[in-house]
């Protein structure tokens, strides 16, 4: 056992992470990712933001309700109907639920984005913190744009929010503004000049905008902060937050440095964990991404292997087995039965209904016929384009192309829609745009195409191709994602872009992004 200070991990992957572009995620979805955050030992989940949507309502109240371990957490604004809202979503949570209220401090938000002086500041503050502990003794306050707040006020909101019965402190770099230097001395004042700071638990909450998401929350433990909130991945508004498993190694394997700071993260779960939230939200993790990318433990100069072969340590400062890389366990074939790949499943880390098992089975067959091995990497992806889908409003019965140099690329697709079969042929400037203009024909909507990408899911030629996208079908809605896979790349994106014309339909229009901007957060 470590004899340093025990560092919190929240993670607001479900939160802040979900709030990127594209990056949104259905109530399922939600679920599985919570219930590996509790696997990877995580010791809060902020699960979302109850009053911005009853999708986000339910999914808090749901993970609330069924995942055990970690402290359940719902943001809110210093509002009444927010706090009411995040206190009937963490009910079922008991005593693990929490309440973290926020609002704006900063010079710039209190007079452009509030309109109001100082002490309607301070007022605000005691009463969301107060309302706030109506629902529960768990509040986190965090006063946003902390880092841009002269430090006077912020030692007087601090005050006033402990004083109200804030339990946990945040002061986040909601902006990514902060150097790491400037950040540490902001806490080291906070917490030296507020009254009652001994009684909270500081935390830290930052952004990626200059790069300095990681180093800023480091510098904040080194000067107090016990609390660090990230994300998987570090995915987040703009150019997101800071990384969960960049931040637990660089703890783990710098702890003289950190004065043997240490966590609760169980670490050999990182990548599986990585990769479930990757599946999720439809967002491919860069190849030279620390810790969890493909090439984070690759060495390819002729000097680096040898150091490798002599020693690890010559160049490589983590064992990729500390962080769930290893070896891959005997691959299924197409002759493996229900339950070798059920089992095969749960060793992944998912739980999934009999629908859903059966539908991933059914799928892992055809990939079975189509390539000699189905490895874990596949199957990842499989479930990851299953559990995808809300509720499929139409269905692919079959999918045919015809292309080649100096042709018009043709593509006939047939859909079920409940009892009807509907066909439909068209073309495009490419197959794959054929392929999306026909369904777009089939279905009467017209979806406008934001992102696409492909990857082949693991090597080899008869690899299987996963494609994520992501489209718009109505000018004011919120972008529909949607993930596909299978060894034929065409018929993945045919699969995708249906993902996401469910998905759309299934949800009814999302919340637009002028409206989730006006619900802005640490």
């Amino acid at each position: 056992m470590s004899s340093g200070p025990h560092i919190q991990i929240f993670d607001t992957t479900l939160r802040d992470g979900e709030q990127c572009p594209g990056a949104a995620m259905t109530g399922r979805q939600k679920l599985e990712v919570a219930r590996q955050l509790a696997r990877l030992g995580v010791d809060i989940i902020e699960a979302g933001f109850p009053i911005a949507s009853r999708g986000d309502f339910d999914s808090v109240q749901e993970i609330a309700r069924t995942v055990r371990g970690p402290v359940i957490c719902g943001l809110a604004r210093c509002v009444n109907a927010d706090i009411d809202a995040a206190g009937a979503a963490v009910k079922p949570a008991g005593k693990k639920g929490r309440i973290h209220v926020f609002l704006g401090t900063s010079k710039i938000h209190r007079d452009f984005k509030l309109g109001k002086a100082r002490h309607e500041i301070l007022r605000l503050t005691t009463d969301g913190v107060r309302r706030a502990r109506r629902f529960t003794s768990n509040v986190e306050f965090s006063p946003e744009d902390a880092s841009r707040t002269e430090i006077d006020f912020l030692v007087e909101v601090v005050e006033a929010a402990i004083s109200a019965g804030a339990t946990t402190i945040n002061l986040p770099d909601t902006t990514g503004y902060a150097a790491p230097e400037e950040y540490s001395n902001m806490f080291a004042q906070v917490i030296a000049q507020a009254r009652g700071s001994a009684n909270a638990v500081f935390s830290t909450h930052c952004h990626n905008d200059l790069g300095l998401a990681v180093a800023n929350s480091l510098a904040a433990v080194q000067a107090g902060a016990r609390q660090v909130e990230c994300t998987l991945n570090g995915i987040g508004e703009r150019a997101g937050n800071a990384a969960l498993e960049e931040v637990v190694m660089a703890l783990h394997t710098r702890a003289d440095f950190f004065a043997h700071a240490h966590t609760n993260i169980q670490t050999r779960e990182i990548v599986r964990t990585s990769r479930l939230v990757s599946a999720a939200c439809g967002f491919p993790i860069p190849r030279n991404k620390a810790i969890v990318g493909l090439n984070a433990f690759a060495h390819s100069s002729g000097i680096h292997q040898d150091g490798i072969l002599k020693k690890r340590e010559t160049y490589e400062i983590i064992d990729p087995e500390i962080v769930g890389w290893g070896k891959t366990e005997l691959p299924l074939t197409k002759h493996s039965g229900r339950a070798a790949v059920f089992a095969r499943l749960k060793h992944l880390g998912y739980t999934l209904r009999p629908t859903e098992l059966q539908a991933v089975f059914i799928r892992f067959k055809e990939i079975g016929d189509r390539k000699k091995f189905v490895h874990d990497d596949d199957l990842t992806s499989l479930v990851g384009a299953q559990i995808h889908v809300a509720r499929e409003t139409y269905s692919l019965e079959s999918l045919a192309c015809q292309s080649g140099t100096g042709r018009k690329p043709v593509a006939t697709i047939t859909l079920r829609h409940g009892r009807k079969i509907l066909s439909a042929q068209g073309s495009g400037d490419g197959v794959v745009d054929s392929v999306m203009k026909t369904i777009d024909r089939i279905t009467g909507l017209k979806g406008h195409l934001l992102d696409y990408s492909v990857r082949a899911v693991t090597e080899g030629k008869d690899a299987v191709g996963e494609v994520s996208l992501n489209v718009r079908f109505a000018t004011k809605g919120e972008p529909a994602s949607g993930r596909a896979a299978a060894t034929d790349v065409i018929e993945s994106s045919g699969r995708a872009y249906l993902a996401a014309v469910n998905r759309w339909l299934a949800e009814g229009g999302r919340v637009s992004s002028k409206t989730r901007s006006t619900l802005a957060s640490p």
